[in-house]
């Protein structure tokens, strides 16, 4: 069976723990690898080389780190097709979705080839007589990111390439349910032209975790999972004083209004709500049509639609709409929230619970469901369920269907189907989401602006990728600098009396 490691000082290293865990084919069911789980003891010492390191890195020029993003990107575009079959092996969504797991991450990696004027400071000059005012956007220094299972290379990236473009060095601690790619990335990240020791990838579970929150040389902390550890991370961090950044759960309603488009609404539901197999923190697991009628018209485009989906391992290539649930305690936790609608009255109108796949009965493949007449007080309506489970709500009117999205405790993202401009521009306004789409399921804004949600589903105040980033991994200093104006006799300065 396959050993996996740690990443450090430019090497794999091997365990030392004792402690390991099994990493899956979630298609088949079966244990593929084993990965380490990292002590506190080898946290702390990947930790103490990284701080060395960085005061190499961090010194040098923007431009020069700016480069290393550059081959970095390259080497991403070569190795495309080696690392969506790791990621596809190991997560179990399609080849397709896994390129644009890569994809969406390799964007940031692009965006941060602009770190020297990213982190450009400001200047005034004459602030006062021969007073001249400037600032400086310096590395923190040693900063963590602690990523989730269900994108492997896009968080990794969204993470640590501004983190490292900022002159950091970054401890990576990935999910130990799909770790190869975290690997990969920074073999490809050393091959590009990285300092050893500048990004340490620990392999680990909860220990590890608290190593990150207690370490004193580690200043900041990214996370990306579910709420309870959202809050978890955010408040043991904060109270050791680190900057931290936390995104949690999500349940994200698309309103369809009567004068939307059906056909194009409900091609965006499928899309939204059954791709990567519902294993999204964007997808669409809430449709919210205004009025009975678009409700009727809604189900009978979507029925069709949903019935058509393929389900099957990724080996299958194209033919797939998508693939398994991470492992078997995702897929029971899906099933058993799809028997509580059923069991508190939600109307089934898809039932994907028997689903099975000859040759794969042993995956962890969940068939698409899609309930009907869902109502608030409802487990699948409350809970972010992470599988191919869309419940539809009836709302009466716009405001009411509003309100479903702005009384939800997330406030991840959102999105309103209609052909009126006046509707779509008074939902961007008021609703208290963090990402909005109009005409647009999934509105997960490019690397150029930031990611984030309100409510629930964030915490702290600065977002993911986009300039927000840079500001989170740097800190401002301010200098205040006056010169001498001359020379007395005697080669001693005198200086003009200030305002």
């Amino acid at each position: 069976m396959k050993e996996l490691t740690h990443f450090v000082n430019g090497q794999h290293v091997k365990g030392t723990s004792g402690r390991f865990a099994d990493v899956y084919n979630p298609a088949l069911g079966e244990v593929q690898a084993r990965v380490p789980l990292a002590s506190k003891a080898e946290l702390d010492a990947a930790v103490a080389d990284a701080a060395k390191a960085q005061v190499g890195w961090g010194a040098t020029n923007p431009q020069r780190r700016a480069r290393v993003m550059m081959e970095f990107v390259r080497l991403l575009n070569r190795d495309m097709d080696k690392l969506a079959e790791a990621l596809s092996s190991e997560h179990g969504k399609t080849i397709p979705d896994a390129k644009g797991d890569v994809q969406r991450g390799l964007e940031v990696i692009e965006f941060c080839i602009g770190a020297p004027h990213l982190l450009k400071g400001e200047f005034t000059d004459s602030a006062g007589p021969g007073i001249d005012m400037y600032s400086m956007r310096q590395p923190l220094g040693v900063v963590a990111g602690i990523t989730p299972f269900n994108f492997p290379a896009m968080i990794p990236m969204w993470k640590m390439g501004p983190a490292l473009a900022a002159g950091n060095a970054f401890i990576l601690k990935p999910s130990e349910r799909d770790p190869s790619v975290p690997l990969m990335l920074a073999e490809l990240l050393k091959e590009a032209g990285l300092p050893d020791g500048v990004l340490q990838v620990i392999n680990g579970d909860k220990e590890a975790v608290d190593a990150i929150l207690d370490n004193p040389h580690v200043q900041a902390i990214g996370f990306v999972g579910s709420t309870p550890i959202a809050e978890y991370i955010y408040g043991r961090g904060c109270s050791n004083g680190k900057r931290v950044q936390c995104f949690g759960g999500a349940k994200n309603h698309m309103i369809i209004m009567p004068d939307a488009d059906m056909d194009q609404a409900a091609d965006a539901l499928v899309g939204a709500g059954y791709g990567a197999a519902g294993e999204r923190c964007m997808a669409i697991s809430v449709a919210v049509p205004v009025g009975d009628k678009t409700a009727d018209a809604l189900i009978e485009k979507l029925v069709p639609r949903i019935e058509k989906l393929k389900i099957g391992p990724y080996t299958a290539g194209n033919d797939v709409d998508y693939g398994p649930l991470v492992t078997a305690a995702a897929k029971e936790r899906v099933l058993g929230l799809i028997e509580s609608g059923v069991r508190q009255g939600a109307e089934m109108v898809v039932d994907g619970r028997n689903f099975t796949l000859q040759g794969y009965e042993s995956g962890y493949f969940v068939g698409p469901t899609l309930f009907d007449r869902v109502t608030r007080d409802m487990d699948i309506y409350k809970q972010e369920i992470f599988g191919p489970v869309l419940s539809t709500v009836r709302a009466t009117s716009y405001e009411e269907a509003l309100a479903y999205a702005m009384d939800h405790e997330y406030g991840n993202g959102t999105a309103i189907f209609t052909r009126d401009g006046d509707t779509a521009r008074d939902f961007a306004a008021r609703v208290n989401v963090g990402m909005i789409g109009i005409n647009v399921p999934i509105p997960v804004p490019l690397a150029y602006h930031t990611f984030g949600g309100w409510k629930k589903s964030g915490f702290g105040d600065l977002n993911q990728h986009g300039p927000d980033a840079f500001r989170f991994y740097t800190r401002t200093k301010t200098v205040t600098s006056r010169w001498p104006s001359g020379l007395k006799e005697g080669g001693e300065f005198h200086f003009k009396q200030m305002d």
